[in-house]
């Protein structure tokens, strides 16, 4: 017996990869402070918890809630749209709630992409965009993400005919892993390329509500066509810290979300409706929080960029997400630096290769973790010789 041969051309998740080699270490004895995953360590605040705990005592809750959620989670999603960025969305055609937005990236690719199909994805980028396309057996083509482009893709520089056999181009800001965002300007751009190319973009956008400086992120979908051409992945595991709830979303074009659908009816049976019940009460709820949250991530944000000046170690400050992205020191590759940093110091962060090529020459470095445990793996790190 053989597993699929797929398999062969999907790698193992980096991050359960990294994992098993935490456990080893932990094991050992080594205190590992975690600086390479962005899971929030703060809770989400209480009114979201007592939501879930109110609607998990009901006795109708516990049967399948349905395929495409809950009428009223449809609904808390157009409006937060409406609100958020002016953007008008029908709830019955151009929302759909998802298992967190992970699920959503890998069925889209089943969704959309035939075996052979192409898909434009961003190098460095989140690693599910390259995967989804592999499971459905397409190709994938990879964009640069430069620092001289302030880690925009150069859309211009993909070859005519790579864009004109491509069905879909990914991107994500303000982004993962680069911490870089973009202008409404640019996504103005990336609209007239779909319509250009007959491609469909999705744009991932779950750090749209961390930001600093008084930094506001905008949606692809406020361009006008863009609802055209385009769909915007959403989640409230970072912008409302609930990664673990498993609760984000999929707006924009009707066709690509009745697609999305399609995928999805075949392949799991929806939300559990406490969660999609506490889902809306953070949506509809008292937003204000979101500030003194975000005002400690900006405190962290501070705190390492402080120290990695210190050391030599440069990065650009973000205005927006949980990462922070720095240059590998001279002399070194990035997973060799990962890797001996975390065997001397147990402090763990992410090779910016886990992203792609061209992630080659960074690291990348996540706020989600205890100030302070920040503070002594800063500590460590300004005490390690490289």
């Amino acid at each position: 017996m053989q597993p699929a041969d797929r398999l062969n051309r999907l790698p193992m998740y980096v991050f359960a990869s990294l994992e098993a080699r935490i456990r080893a270490l932990q094991a050992e004895g080594v205190d590992v402070i975690r600086l390479d995953i962005g899971s929030p360590d703060l809770p989400p605040p209480d009114f979201i918890i007592e939501a879930l705990y109110r609607s998990a005592l009901n006795p109708d809750h516990h049967g399948y809630a349905g395929y495409s959620g809950t009428p009223a989670l449809r609904q808390a999603i157009a409006d937060t749209y409406a609100q958020r960025f002016g953007v008008t969305l029908d709830p019955a055609s151009e929302v759909l709630p998802l298992i967190g937005s992970k699920e959503g990236i890998v069925n889209m690719a089943l969704a959309w992409l035939d075996p052979g199909d192409l898909a434009l994805v961003p190098d460095p980028g989140y690693p599910s965009y390259r995967m989804g396309a592999y499971l459905a057996g397409g190709e994938v083509y990879a964009v640069p993400l430069l620092a001289a482009n302030d880690f925009l893709p150069d859309l211009e520089a993909i070859p005519n005919e790579v864009a004109d056999r491509a069905r879909l181009l990914w991107l994500n800001y303000p982004n993962n892993p680069t911490g870089a965002v973009a202008p409404l300007e640019f996504f103005e751009r990336v609209v007239a390329f779909a319509h250009r190319h007959d491609l469909l973009v999705c744009h991932d956008a779950p750090y749209a509500d961390i930001a600093f400086d008084s930094y506001r992120a905008p949606s692809l979908l406020q361009v006008p066509g863009a609802r055209e051409v385009a769909v915007e992945f959403n989640s409230l595991s970072k912008s409302h810290n609930m990664a673990g709830w498993r609760v984000g979303m999929a707006v924009g074009n009707a066709r690509a979300i009745a697609a999305l659908l399609h995928i999805k009816s075949n392949v799991d049976s929806g939300i559990f409706r406490a969660i999609q019940d506490a889902a809306v009460a953070a949506l509809t709820g008292d937003q204000s929080w979101l500030a003194e949250r975000n005002a400690v991530y900006q405190q962290r944000r501070d705190m390492i960029l402080a120290t990695l000046d210190e050391v030599g170690l440069h990065a650009r400050r973000p205005q927006a997400g949980l990462y922070i992205w720095p240059e590998v020191p001279p002399g070194y590759r990035a997973v060799e630096f990962a890797d001996r940093l975390l065997r001397e110091t147990g402090i763990s962060i992410t090779p910016g290769t886990a992203f792609g090529q061209y992630g080659e020459g960074y690291l990348r470095i996540s706020l989600g973790q205890d100030t302070g445990r920040i503070k002594e793996a800063l500590d460590r790190l300004s005490k390690f010789e490289f």
